[in-house]
């Protein structure tokens, strides 16, 4: 039995994937860019799940030597990789395009699609190598063509990603290979709360009475992925946790327009000020 991989897994969304798999009894690799992030990251969870079925591995994703290294030593404690997660990413300030600077603009690009990009070439040739294996890559807002203005450079790296994704299933259809999506809607971590509150205070508030319905904690939006990626059978699947049908019949429950979400944290305040 192999491992999961987790790219960007010190802490949010990905973090909250890797306490979930071990929760369900997976083995884990933890991946992030600093050595010191990936073994606060493993502390934690080996606390709470124990040590034998947690590592970590510093990983820095726009570097195809670096991913290399990640899959081999996962390999190697583990005896192989059954599912490899592309969630390590990066958003923008809240600004628009021509506002924000040139390297936040890189610096998007560079982690959310050319890391992706590379991790999967690795990824690919070990599950092709090993002969199994499941491939996800996070989507976001952007996938399927939305826009909110000032999260441009965002959407372009995920609308590119679901193409990307889609090339793979048909480039690897015959292959014992699985490859899908995985989208978590908007859940609440320091990255969503960091783009909202670095931007345009005007986009904020545009957006804000948004978030009482669609803004989750990272617990349930991940149990409900893991559990989708391993019972997962098929290639080409895209697993959603925010459905039209789950925001829809949020409209009808009184406590999600009575929810304080994003409570205690800048938004609330900028909130307030707006």
């Amino acid at each position: 039995m192999g491992a999961i991989v987790v790219t960007g897994s010190t802490r949010g969304i990905g973090l909250g994937l890797a306490d979930a798999f071990l929760a369900r009894g997976c083995s884990v690799i933890v991946s992030g860019r600093t050595r010191a992030s990936v073994d606060a990251a493993v502390l934690a969870l080996a606390e709470k799940h124990g040590s034998a079925r947690v590592f970590g591995v510093a990983c820095d994703v726009t570097s195809a030597s670096a991913l290399g290294a990640l899959w081999d030593e996962s390999a190697r404690t583990f005896g192989g990789v059954d599912v490899w997660i592309n969630n390590a990413g990066t958003c923008n300030a809240a600004k628009d395009f021509v506002d924000l600077p040139t390297e936040e603009i890189a610096t998007v690009l560079d982690t959310n699609l050319r890391g992706t990009v590379l991790a999967s070439h690795v990824a690919l040739r070990g599950m092709l190598a090993q002969r199994r294996g499941k491939l996800f890559n996070m989507e976001g807002w952007g996938s399927r063509g939305e826009w909110s203005r000032g999260l441009t450079p965002y959407c372009t790296t995920k609308r590119a990603l679901r193409y990307f994704t889609d090339a793979l299933v048909k480039e690897t259809r015959g292959e014992p290979i699985q490859i899908g999506t995985l989208s978590p809607g908007m859940v609440a971590t320091d990255l969503l709360v960091s783009s909202w509150e670095h931007g345009a205070p005007e986009n904020w508030l545009r957006m804000k009475w948004l978030f009482h319905f669609v803004i989750d904690p990272p617990e349930p939006v991940c149990a409900f992925l893991a559990d989708k990626v391993l019972g997962n059978d098929k290639s080409g699947a895209h697993y959603t946790w925010m459905t039209p049908l789950r925001l829809g019949a949020r409209f009808f429950q009184p406590r999600y327009w009575r929810r304080r979400p994003l409570a205690g944290t800048a938004l609330e305040r900028l909130g307030e000020r707006g």
